[in-house]
């Protein structure tokens, strides 16, 4: 019996590994995997490197409004997984750095941002096998998604794996800016006045603090076959 056509949500605290899940979930499922938050990214990298931005992190919103209908932010399928690409230009290391997940929340909170990549996620989702993780997907996105998981995980745990993954990519990783960076994110991401990052009332909250990612497919395997009656074959 193949799984339905739905679309699951995936949100949750930043370096709770949504990413990695919604990925492994897509790919066993056949599904079509949307990182929302590269897309963010995209855009603070954008607004860094054209000055929209400063260092303190104050943002020029009319500069910002004027570029966004212009932005062409998209993924390419680059045989080795889906890549993120400002124009023609792959930019999937540049949005992964310290300084980009600095002010990725500032830009985050922009109404005018949240809509540009929102109208652009629904459009990817309008044919359902869809997972899709971020802050709001289950709430904002797609709040009439069959299945939504809200991840979170222990602060300290949250800040290793952060700085586990910059070490790997070869980047300075030192373990308490990265909590501090993390702490900053969660404040800004939970308060900020449009689509705070918050659990959607039907969603399922996974803690995965002790728990590997296999550990995290048997329990959405259980979840989906509970719930959609799906027996792997």
């Amino acid at each position: 019996m193949q799984i339905p056509d739905i679309i699951i949500a995936v949100d949750g605290y930043s370096s709770t590994g949504k990413s990695t899940f919604a990925k492994r979930i897509a790919s066993e499922f056949s599904f079509l995997y949307l990182d929302s938050g590269a897309m963010y990214r995209a855009v603070t990298l954008y607004a860094i490197e054209h000055g929209i931005i400063s260092p303190s992190g104050e943002i020029d919103r009319q500069a910002l409004c004027r570029a966004l209908p212009a932005l062409d932010i998209h993924f390419e399928d680059t045989g080795n997984g889906s890549r993120t690409y400002i124009g023609d230009k792959c930019v999937e290391k540049d949005i992964r750095t310290l300084a980009v997940s600095d002010k990725v929340s500032l830009i985050a909170a922009v109404p005018e941002v949240r809509n540009f990549i929102d109208d652009r996620l629904r459009e990817f989702g309008r044919k359902k096998r869809v997972v899709m993780d971020g802050r709001d997907i289950g709430t904002t996105v797609f709040p009439d998604a069959e299945l939504k998981i809200f991840m979170t995980a222990d602060p300290v745990v949250r800040a290793r794996r952060r700085a586990d993954e910059m070490k790997r990519k070869g980047e300075k990783a030192d373990i308490q800016e990265v909590a501090k960076n993390l702490r900053e994110r969660d404040f800004i991401d939970s308060h900020r006045e449009v689509s705070p990052l918050t659990k959607a009332d039907d969603a399922i909250v996974l803690d995965n603090s002790d728990m590997t990612i296999e550990d995290q497919m048997k329990w959405i395997r259980q979840i989906i076959s509970d719930r959609f009656s799906y027996v792997r074959v």
